[in-house]
């Protein structure tokens, strides 16, 4: 720092890169002093002449303003408010165009003045050193002061910094062409800049203060160099010409061989750079107590009849200047604001001043021609080689054509001062800073937009994570543990549970549920977590209970079904009426079914009737046998014929019936085709369980009958002498074929028992198969009646067997009479040994059609 002190001391000045000479054009407006040109018409005052925001407005239309008074009041950040320059009446407040090369509209105050220049009242400061560091920047704030050499940077954020500043620059250079509103503000003003100088050092305390002017400016080199003799801490400094080392960073070089950052400023490397014009303005403020309401223009341009420099009012229409300075328009005439290099082109003169105007131009068309056609590039680097910034203009301004924002970021694209030496050296004519500037303006449009964007995104996500928490919260609120109950409480919750337990004992099902009830009730209030179980041990009791009473009854209606007399004959019809009612209730059970459904259900009740008929004709023959009475048979013989046709008549009867059911049968297959394959099935096992019956009742006569052929054969052989032998032997030859056509008879009988029995068993099987979609509760009422038909018919066929033994008895008694006296009590124990045999063999079918209906169901 020492080194560097020393060296500046010594004059050194170091070099930047790139630069240009382009013909300064300088003594057309130096020549004279500044001059006061008088009041205009009108003032257009635009409220925003700086970098920043628009300051709210104090003032309407149609009120009197002095000169001096503040026309809006500071509201954000950046923002400074701007003043009357004269005193007069504002006669609208409206839009219009801008000082800038879109000329767009702003809004502005159009004060007519009255001529009386009447100012406001002033608040100068004799002794600014007895201000406070806060009071000296407000003063400059509320003046409205901002950077009157460039970009229009508010004053008092750079007078407020609050990093450690080790030079202090002024930018006295001013190295653009045609321009000397500086050169002269110095050789005029220089006391004032001077006390301007230190008014900053009050306030950033810098190491030194370097004031650098080009070369070109000798005598406001030796004005500023006498005005600052007293002060050792400012070094009047002379630079090179050479455009252009006005601009800051390049300025920075030259003076302090420092080099501010790309995307930085100059408060980083602890360096701070203000305008002269500018400082000038810092004194009035403080020591005259002047805001900021006019400025230092330079008018020139071979057009301009008298050149030089003017104390313009801001709000100064440009057509005003103009004239005052003698403007002769050529035809297709510009008129630039600022210089040649970095100026542009005005779209109308009825534009007013602002704070960073520092020249008006009207050139000829010899003096700034117009450029002409682009060409394409011939890539001769020229533009490399001029640009003070060390880009790549070429590149840049390939990469602005196609719109590759991120790779013109890339390269430095905001480096870029927009000197315009790029353009200057170009042979082939292209504007390569009008290329730089559209592109600037829309990547900052981007990163608004995705400013934008992410503000939107952080407040979305704020508040997504807002109502989860509140979600959460409220998930939470019902979690939280109950306070802890008192004393009192906690015994009425005791006091509660020992009335539920003593309700509990009384066996009541409302006072369990209301003791379960209590219990939970109970928990909750204790703040308890765990989850409530209700006590069902009564319920459980009763249910049991019920259970036990269910299964008791159920055992003495088996044991009262068993204990019924075989004996009965009314049994036999019981078990049909039964089994009618019980194929009936299955059917009126069963739920209404589509059309499809009827042919079997007609099936069923034709099943059904012949199942009736056949047990209606069976108890009849029944009883008709059962009228024949043993002692009648002794006296009557005849009266057994007629029982035998009664019993045909009876077993035609029924065979009828059953040939009429299954013509029914039939008709109902006919008309439900889908029930075939089950009639046949059923047919078929009828038929089997028929011829079954026939072999086991023809199967056990024969031994029977060998048997007794042998025991006849012996009594032959023991008998041989005897007479009345032969008579024994034919006795026995007509009980044996007696015996013989009852056991046929029997198997008939037997027979048709089964063929019923099957009847009945096809009916359950068709009725439980069509009942099995509907519900499962009717079929076990239907599979449990079917069970106790099956029951009660193997009972009555029990009792038949038992009566037809009875008859084999009355039929051999009906042939003892033919036979010797000496005989008949061999016949009566043969007979009884017959019958005996007849019971087993009746007993053991029995227990087959036992079986057999046990193995179907």
């Amino acid at each position: 720092m020492e080194k560097l002190l020393e060296q500046i001391q010594k004059g050194t000045v170091w070099q930047f890169p790139g630069g240009v000479h382009p013909p300064q054009q300088k003594s057309l407006s130096n020549g004279a002093n500044i001059a006061r040109l008088p009041l205009p018409d009108k003032l257009v005052v635009a409220l925003k002449q700086h970098i920043g925001a628009n300051g709210k407005l104090l003032v309407e239309k149609g009120q009197r303003v002095l000169k001096g008074q503040a026309l809006t009041k500071p509201v954000a950040n950046w923002s400074v408010p701007v003043h009357a320059p004269s005193s007069g009446v504002i006669t609208e407040i409206a839009p219009k165009p801008s000082a800038h090369p879109s000329a767009l509209p702003e809004l502005s105050v159009v004060i007519e003045p009255d001529g009386k220049d009447e100012w406001c009242t002033l608040n100068p400061i004799s002794e600014p050193k007895t201000l406070s560091h806060t009071q000296l920047v407000d003063i400059i704030h509320q003046a409205g002061i901002s950077g009157m050499g460039g970009a229009g940077f508010p004053t008092y954020i750079k007078a407020d910094t609050k990093q450690k500043i080790d030079f202090f620059v002024v930018n006295a250079v001013e190295c653009e062409p045609y321009i000397t509103a500086d050169d002269t503000l110095m050789r005029e003003h220089a006391a004032e800049i001077v006390q301007g100088i230190e008014l900053m050092q009050q306030l950033l305390d810098p190491t030194v203060c370097i004031v650098g002017i080009e070369d070109n400016k000798p005598e406001a080199i030796a004005a500023m160099t006498k005005a600052a003799e007293h002060n050792n801490k400012i070094i009047v400094q002379t630079v090179p010409t050479v455009y252009p080392s006005g601009g800051e960073k390049q300025l920075i070089k030259l003076l302090t061989n420092r080099e501010v950052p790309s995307m930085g400023i100059p408060a980083d490397i602890g360096v701070l750079m203000h305008n002269t014009g500018t400082l000038y303005a810092v004194q009035q403020a403080v020591y005259e107590g002047k805001p900021l309401i006019e400025r230092v223009v330079t008018v020139t341009g071979n057009t301009i009849h008298k050149p030089g420099n003017v104390w313009a009012l801001l709000g100064t229409e440009i057509k005003h200047l103009l004239d005052c300075q003698g403007f002769s328009p050529v035809p297709q005439q510009r008129v630039v604001m600022g210089g040649p290099m970095m100026g542009f082109t005005l779209p109308t003169v009825r534009i007013g001043v602002i704070k960073t105007t520092n020249c008006i131009l009207a050139p000829d068309h010899k003096e700034l021609a117009e450029p002409g056609p682009e060409k394409a590039c011939i890539r001769c680097s020229a533009c490399a080689d001029a640009c003070p910034a060390s880009l790549l203009p070429q590149q840049l301004q390939w990469f602005a054509k196609s719109k590759e924002y991120d790779k013109l970021q890339e390269h430095n694209l905001f480096d870029c001062i927009e000197c315009g030496a790029c353009a200057y050296v170009c042979p082939s004519e292209i504007p390569l800073v009008q290329y730089y500037r559209v592109a600037k303006v829309e990547i900052k449009e981007q990163q608004a937009e995705k400013i934008k964007a992410d503000r939107a995104k952080e407040r979305f996500d704020a508040r997504k994570e807002r109502l989860e928490r509140e979600q959460e919260e409220r998930k939470n609120r019902h979690k939280r543990k109950a306070p802890a109950k008192s004393d009192d409480e906690k015994q009425k919750v005791a006091d509660a549970l020992a009335r539920v337990k003593n309700k509990s004992n009384d066996g009541n099902e409302k006072s369990a549920v209301a003791a379960a009830i209590a219990r939970a009730k109970a928990k909750k209030l204790e703040g308890q977590n765990t989850e409530i179980e209700p006590d069902n041990s009564e319920v459980a009791k009763e249910r049991a209970l019920r259970k036990e009473q269910a299964r008791k009854y159920k055992e003495q209606k088996e044991l009262s079904e068993d204990a019924t007399t075989p004996d009965d004959k009314k049994s036999a019809v019981a078990a049909a009426i039964a089994r009618a009612k019980a194929k009936k209730a299955a059917q009126g059970a069963q739920t209404n079914t589509d059309d499809a459904s009827t042919a079997p259900a007609d099936d069923q009740k034709s099943a059904v009737a012949a199942a009736i008929a056949r047990a209606k004709a069976k108890k009849a023959a029944q009883a008709q046998g059962a009228q024949t009475n043993p002692d009648d048979a002794n006296t009557a013989p005849a009266d057994d014929k007629k029982s035998a046709v009664a019993a045909a008549i009876a077993r035609a009867k029924a065979k009828k019936a059953a040939q009429g059911a299954q013509a029914n049968t039939d008709d109902a297959d006919t008309a439900a085709p889908t029930d075939d394959k089950k009639a046949a099935v059923a047919a078929a096992i009828a038929r089997a369980k028929a011829k079954k019956a026939a072999k086991a009742a023809e199967q056990p006569d024969e031994p029977s009958l060998n048997d007794k052929s042998t025991s006849n054969v012996k009594s032959e052989e023991s008998q041989t002498d005897s007479p009345a032998d032969d008579k024994k032997a034919a006795v026995a030859a007509a009980i044996a074929r007696a015996k013989a056509k009852k056991a046929a008879k029997e198997a008939d009988k037997i027979e048709q028992l089964d063929e019923s029995n099957s009847t009945v068993e096809q009916a359950d099987n068709v009725k439980s198969e069509s009942s099995e979609a509907d519900s499962p509760a009717e079929n076990k009422k239907a599979a449990v009646a079917a069970a106790i038909a099956r029951a009660k018919a193997k009972k009555a066929a029990k009792e038949a067997q038992q009566t037809q033994s009875d008859e084999d008895t009355d039929q051999v008694a009906i042939t003892e009479p033919e036979t010797p006296s000496e005989a008949t009590p061999e016949q009566t124990a043969a007979e009884k040994n017959k019958a005996a045999v007849a019971a087993a063999i009746a007993r053991a079918k029995a227990k087959k059609l036992q079986k057999e209906g046990n193995d179907q169901s």
